[in-house]
């Protein structure tokens, strides 16, 4: 593995771990009040970690192109930033 696809491995781990421990956090808050917006929220910031997951998973296993993944990965992230969004405006 070269030092490119190293640092593509750390930085999605990154990634991965924050992007969990938001959607953790944002899960709890939605349990605990039962807010429509937080579960949206929760759901926005699960698309965007699966997203890096599922691209860097791709790029290091199947060897996709960096077209492809930046593809995905921009198409995972504009839809789980598209929900956040949506989360802002749900009112009970």
């Amino acid at each position: 593995m070269n030092e490119i696809m190293a640092a593509v491995v750390a930085v999605k781990a990154l990634i991965l771990g924050l992007g969990g421990a938001i959607t953790y956090i944002a899960h709890r808050a939605y349990r605990r009040t039962g807010d429509p917006s937080l579960g949206l929220l929760r759901v926005g910031f699960g698309i965007v970690t699966f997203g890096a997951l599922f691209t860097g998973i791709a790029n290091v296993v199947y060897s996709v192109s960096l077209a492809v993944g930046v593809l995905v990965n921009s198409t995972f992230v504009a839809a789980g930033l598209a929900v956040i969004l949506y989360s802002l405006y749900v009112q009970d």
